[in-house]
């Protein structure tokens, strides 16, 4: 059996994120190293860096496309068992751990450069309603209409990355009071509906 050139291409693309996912060990590099210093770490080389992602922020968005895949994995079957306020609580916590911070980092680097080019990171951006999807799809599970089940679940989601920017540009800014204050709000609205 022989495989096409895109084919192995995309194999060798793969191989080489599992690389890059395992040198930096759940943590993202920082936008100040270079390509070469990347490599280095990985034990590659720069120029297949380059050919496969384009730059340093492909890289990063990459890395972060993937790691995000496998916290919504682990984050999928935790929302099997919970209610939509411990599913939100859980989120949080999981990027607020301080092992995450080069990552939720990394997450704003990259979405203010795909802000500029979009279609540079269209990869990185389809990847960012996954989580609006497992959040909406448990709303409507407690019982909401799908189309507010959607919306609940964008506002959510908008809410618990603008507080994990905030907590990334003024650390210990209270920011899980006003994840309460959220939760709390959703209720209140839910009552009068």
């Amino acid at each position: 059996m022989t495989l096409s050139s895109t084919e192995g291409k995309g194999d060798a693309r793969e191989r080489l994120l599992a690389r890059l996912l395992d040198a930096f060990e759940g943590t993202l590099p920082s936008p100040e190293v270079s390509l070469r210093e990347v490599a280095a770490r990985a034990e590659t080389s720069h120029a297949l860096l380059r050919y496969h992602f384009g730059s340093l922020p492909g890289v990063l968005a990459a890395m972060l496309r993937a790691q995000r895949a496998r916290d919504n994995e682990a984050l999928f079957k935790t929302a099997q068992q919970c209610t939509f306020d411990e599913f939100v609580v859980e989120i949080w916590r999981t990027y607020t751990r301080p092992d995450q911070l080069s990552r939720v980092r990394g997450f704003f680097h990259v979405t203010g450069l795909a802000a500029y080019q979009p279609e540079e990171f269209r990869e990185f951006i389809d990847s960012l309603d996954d989580l609006t999807r497992m959040i909406a799809s448990l709303a409507a599970r407690e019982g909401l209409a799908a189309e507010e089940a959607r919306t609940t679940a964008a506002v959510t989601v908008a809410a618990i990355r603008g507080l994990l920017l905030q907590e990334v540009l003024t650390p210990g800014s209270h920011s899980e009071d006003a994840l309460a204050l959220i939760l709390r709000m959703r209720k209140e609205r839910s009552r009068k509906s």
